[in-house]
């Protein structure tokens, strides 16, 4: 009768194949850092937004936050109404 295989000498458990497997997916996801990649348009935009530091603009921009801000802004319709309509008669008519 024979009592161990000898062929399966140096035999793995698969379960502990398995475990160390896992372990070691865990350390590869313990090295791994975020990183933030900026796309050459986004930085050709916030070069462009530096360069537009015109003086008048940031005072228009003042003047509106200050208007909108106490309830004195008003809302020229005439003026949007003319800004849209390029963009409304684009469309083609069904």
């Amino acid at each position: 009768m024979k009592i161990n295989d000898t062929g399966r000498v140096g035999g793995v458990n698969p379960y502990q194949r398995n475990m160390e497997t896992q372990r070691q997916e865990a350390k590869k996801m313990e090295r791994r850092k975020d990183e933030v990649s900026i796309s050459s348009e986004a930085i050709e935009m916030l070069e462009a937004q530096e360069r537009s530091t015109d003086p008048d603009r940031v005072q228009r921009i003042q003047d509106l936050k200050q208007q909108v801000s106490s309830g004195t802004y008003h809302v020229e319709a005439g003026k949007i109404a003319e800004k849209l309509m390029p963009y409304f008669k684009s469309f083609p008519n069904k």
